[in-house]
């Protein structure tokens, strides 16, 4: 497996970071067919076939790490730049 891990900071509070979240889950599940939920652990949990994934929100900070399957390897650049353009316009 190949793995994407950003992390970016940003100046929301808990309620809009996790509001962010949701909005950036809740894009990519219209646009990839991507399954998301809340876990215990407090970070948003997403997969697909091909791949999974979660968000981690800390005070200040967003962290996702994607693991990719094989077949999704070579979009690992792509799937990344996609990621930074999603904190762009949802974690401002």
């Amino acid at each position: 497996m190949s793995d994407i891990l950003i992390t970016r900071k940003h100046h929301l509070s808990a309620k809009k970071a996790r509001a962010a979240a949701e909005l950036v889950a809740s894009d990519l599940q219209q646009e990839h067919n991507l399954n998301f939920e809340w876990g215990e652990d407090g970070a948003l949990h997403f997969d697909r076939s091909g791949l999974h994934g979660r968000l981690s929100l800390t005070k200040g900070e967003a962290t996702v790490q994607v693991h990719l399957g094989f077949l999704l390897r070579p979009f690992q650049g792509s799937l990344e730049r996609e990621i930074h353009k999603y904190f762009d316009q949802r974690f401002v």
